[in-house]
């Protein structure tokens, strides 16, 4: 019940309405349980007096009671969907929230369809108990209290035997819930696993095609499918058993109030009017307790969710702010790495005792082979992992001193991998700077080569691209994200292989601009690109996750070391591909 409580607290702000809704809920119960007292009462005075008046007055209470009681209902129904919509708007934007303070680490295990369904489905199984299930809880307590007080005022012992049965009622409930639970997790995570893989199938739907494995995909659907699909068939099966059973022991009560309560109206000790009361009260607390089965379905679904959205709330970030964490104000762009080391995990590091010091302004080239640490490196400038050992200082200051979000800031990054969003371009150039200036971003787009050909398009800057940038080549992509780097103005930017997908034309126009753009700025470039490499003030050469040479470029080719190898194979291959001696710049 700790997942309930906690759900909870989040309507708890919402209390004005909770109180409103519980005050409907209890007129509504209330004029419930008086209708059938003097309907009892009524047939009792007709077949002792006769009074027909007295039979009317007592018809326009009850249409009177009647008109109440659905105000009231209309009051609790309408109430409780608005607190729980609430309730469920708060926890949405909690986790969210939560999600965007979470280091890189937790995604890099994290599964998105997994992330999206506790944000969808799972927050709306904990909706509908928050909106169907708290109350009635409250309103089936209220009734079985009312109906018992009721029934043992009018017979006692025929009320001890009809009572006699909830205790059994109660135990079938909480019974069925232990077994949905596990059942309703299952569901919860095949849910899950199924989003994830229809993202990750109409993501790459080109490669599906380009390979023709339709069917395979297919395939792999459908078996998700078929688990989600036998798992919620076990749960319907496990509701329908229960209902039966509920019916069962629902109906043996009535059957008590016409044998033993028949032979209590003929002894005189309960009128007619009594045995009446007794069969209307059974029959709205058999439509309450029935409610239970539903209910315990409802509340084994929500504490299944509950945990699965507890389970990333409670998810601490690797990377903390300090709580004095001091602002960085614009930074020189001076960076000193100090004996760093750090590991995806404490088993495998992934670079080794790396030192190097950066002035500012200057511009760094890291190179070496897929998992040497480069990519790494350049993560732990902006903080998106905590170095396992040693520090990183920027202008002398420890970056785990200061604000993320000024650090952040003093640090653009166009990286390997881009994203851009179902948004125009101008939007995605101006994301880090919402607020820009037309004139701003057009200078960004300058700068990074591309605005010749957003100014091509039919709508210019107002062009909308695809999904993750679809519409736009690999080039197009890399000068949009680079234009939505310099548009933040950082100290220090980074640039993760952002030539990798360009030819060699648009090549030459950003290294053209590369060097208006460092001015001033300190510059990390990850790149194979032989022109870049070249004008590097510092290269570091790094294998297994340690640098093995640092200098210039013309320094590492006179150490006739690992550079000067992968620098002439490089020129070797650019000349085979283009059958001429390469290119001098």
């Amino acid at each position: 019940m700790k997942i309930i409580l906690r759900l909870i607290v989040f309507v708890r702000k919402r209390w004005p309405g909770l109180l409103l809704g519980f005050i409907c809920i209890t007129v509504s119960t209330v004029g419930g349980l008086v209708i059938p007292r003097i309907l009892g009462d009524g047939i009792d005075t007709a077949l002792n007096s006769g009074s027909r008046s007295r039979l009317v007055m007592l018809a326009i209470i009850i249409l009177a009671t009647t008109v109440v009681r659905s105000a009231a209902r209309f009051g609790d129904t309408y109430i409780t969907q608005l607190v729980s919509q609430q309730a469920s708007y708060d926890i949405r934007n909690a986790l969210y929230n939560h999600l965007q303070h979470l280091s890189f680490t937790f995604y890099d295990k994290a599964q998105t369809g997994q992330i999206m369904s506790r944000l969808t489905v799972d927050i709306d199984a904990a909706r509908m108990f928050l909106s169907a299930g708290l109350l009635n809880l409250i309103q089936i307590f209220l009734v079985v209290v009312g109906v018992s007080y009721l029934l043992i005022s009018l017979n006692w012992t025929l009320a001890l035997l009809c009572l006699a049965f909830m205790p059994v009622i109660f135990w079938q409930t909480m019974y069925v819930s232990k077994r949905l639970q596990p059942v309703w997790t299952k569901v919860q995570q095949l849910i899950g696993a199924l989003g994830t893989t229809l993202q990750e199938s109409l993501f790459g739907i080109k490669v599906v095609k380009a390979f023709l494995l339709r069917e395979r995909e297919e395939q792999k659907f459908y078996t998700d499918a078929k688990k989600l699909y036998d798992e919620q068939v076990t749960a319907a099966r496990l509701q329908a058993i229960y209902t039966p059973i509920m019916t069962l022991l629902l109906g043996l009560p009535v059957i008590l109030v016409l044998w033993y309560g028949g032979h209590q109206v003929m002894d005189g000790n309960l009128t007619i009017g009594g045995a009446t009361q007794f069969i209307l009260y059974l029959g709205m607390l058999a439509g309450f307790v029935s409610r239970l089965g539903t209910l315990a379905a409802m509340i084994s679904r929500t504490m299944s969710a509950g945990r699965r959205i507890f389970e990333i709330m409670d998810t601490e970030s690797d990377v903390k702010e300090k709580p004095n964490a001091i602002q960085m104000d614009r930074a020189k762009g001076a960076v000193s790495f100090h004996d760093v080391s750090f590991g995806y995990n404490m088993m495998a590091p992934v670079i080794n005792d790396v030192s190097f010091d950066v002035q500012p302004g200057q511009l760094v080239a890291l190179l070496g082979g897929s998992g040497s640490g480069k990519t790494t490196i350049i993560s732990l400038i902006s903080r998106f992992y905590d170095v396992t050992e040693g520090s990183i200082t920027i202008d002398g200051v420890d970056i785990r001193d200061v604000t993320l979000a000024s650090l952040r800031k003093n640090v653009g990054i166009a990286q390997q991998d881009i994203f851009l969003y179902s948004a125009t371009i101008r939007d995605n150039i101006a994301y880090g700077v919402p607020d820009a200036g037309m004139d701003e971003i057009i200078a960004a787009a300058k700068a990074a080569q591309i605005h010749e050909f957003i100014s091509s398009l039919p709508q210019g800057y107002d062009t909308w691209v695809g999904e993750r940038g679809v519409t736009l080549s690999g080039g197009e992509k890399q000068r949009v994200a680079i234009a939505r780097s310099l548009l933040v103005n950082p100290a220090i930017l980074i640039l993760d292989d952002s030539t990798s997908s360009v030819d060699a034309e648009t090549e030459h126009l950003i290294r053209q601009a590369l060097d208006t753009l460092i001015k001033g700025r300190t510059t990390f470039v990850i790149t194979h690109r032989l022109s870049l490499i070249r004008n590097a003030d510092l290269i570091l050469m790094l294998k297994d996750g340690r640098i093995v040479e640092r200098g210039t470029h013309d320094q590492l080719l006179k150490a006739n070391g690992l550079y000067r190898e992968t620098y002439l194979g490089q020129l070797a291959t650019d000349r085979d591909s283009t059958g001429n001696q390469g290119r001098s710049d």
